[in-house]
């Protein structure tokens, strides 16, 4: 598959990124290397040159209770306590990159890699927790819903795979 974002790496100059939210930054300067170690996340880079960093996002595995659907979706899955999602973490843009569009090309890439690993890893939809109302917004554009008493967001994989192949 062609992705537009590589694996993070030492050749990165995750010192040099800024996206101006400090819970973002800090992420990348001082944690990401350490979850992908630990197998905690996988953090994708938008790096033409393979040393300053665009952008970046985050993927993991996780699940979420069945109570949290919405009721149209609950009825045609089986009866779970819980059921397996793929958590988009962390979407930042560097600073000298906004408004160049690099938000949604990084969403799309996200989603397709998500897609893609949903095949031999299962995953019902891929969820969020916008950092703030402006992240709720930029989601809620693309047809990501809110999760019940949670604050998280969600896209069915269903929605994603009807977009990639439309």
């Amino acid at each position: 598959m062609n992705y537009l974002t590589t694996l993070l790496a030492n050749t990165h100059e995750k010192a040099k990124f800024s996206c101006g939210k400090a819970m973002l930054d800090d992420y990348l300067h001082k944690q990401a290397r350490q979850d992908i170690r630990r197998k905690l996340s996988a953090c994708f880079v938008l790096s033409p040159d393979n040393k300053e960093i665009k952008g970046y996002y985050t993927l993991s595995n996780s699940s979420i209770p069945r109570s949290q659907l919405p009721e149209s979706i609950i009825r045609k899955l089986p009866s779970y306590k819980d059921l397996p999602v793929t958590l988009l973490g962390r979407l930042a843009i560097d600073n000298k990159f906004k408004g160049q569009q690099l938000g949604r090309l990084l969403l799309v890439d996200a989603l397709k890699r998500s897609y893609d690993a949903s095949s031999s890893t299962a995953s019902m939809a891929i969820i969020v927790d916008p950092i703030d109302q402006q992240a709720t917004g930029f989601y809620a554009r693309f047809g990501f819903i809110p999760l019940r008493d949670s604050g998280r967001m969600f896209i069915p994989m269903q929605t994603v795979e009807d977009l990639f192949n439309a």
